[in-house]
């Protein structure tokens, strides 16, 4: 049985694919700017995820049940990458819907 975080990061990174896929439609996928700026965003939260997480004095503490168990570099759990993915990638479709929608108002 999945715990309770994974279970979210795998349901929030769905749907914003599916999000995307089927109602939003932007396009944003396909788009190499996008791709850049996920491995940007992946920089940056291995660096501040590694530090909150870190093994030998961690800030933030995981509960074992909730989580996979997978925990990759530095003791970062692979969930917080599925919500990463989904906040930022959330973000940046609902950013070009508006801008989009600008355009044709």
């Amino acid at each position: 049985m999945l715990g309770e975080y994974t279970a979210a990061a795998l349901l929030a990174s769905v749907a914003v694919v599916l999000l995307e896929t089927t109602l939003l439609r932007t396009g944003l996928f396909r788009r190499g700017r996008y791709w850049a700026a996920m491995a940007i965003v992946l920089a940056f939260q291995v660096l501040v995820d590694g530090w909150l997480t870190k093994a030998a004095a961690p800030i933030v503490h995981y509960s074992a049940e909730a989580t996979s168990g997978v925990r990759v570099p530095w003791d970062i759990p692979v969930e917080d990458f599925g919500f990463g993915f989904a906040l930022a990638t959330l973000t940046l479709l609902l950013w070009e819907r508006h801008r989009r929608d600008g355009e044709h108002a």
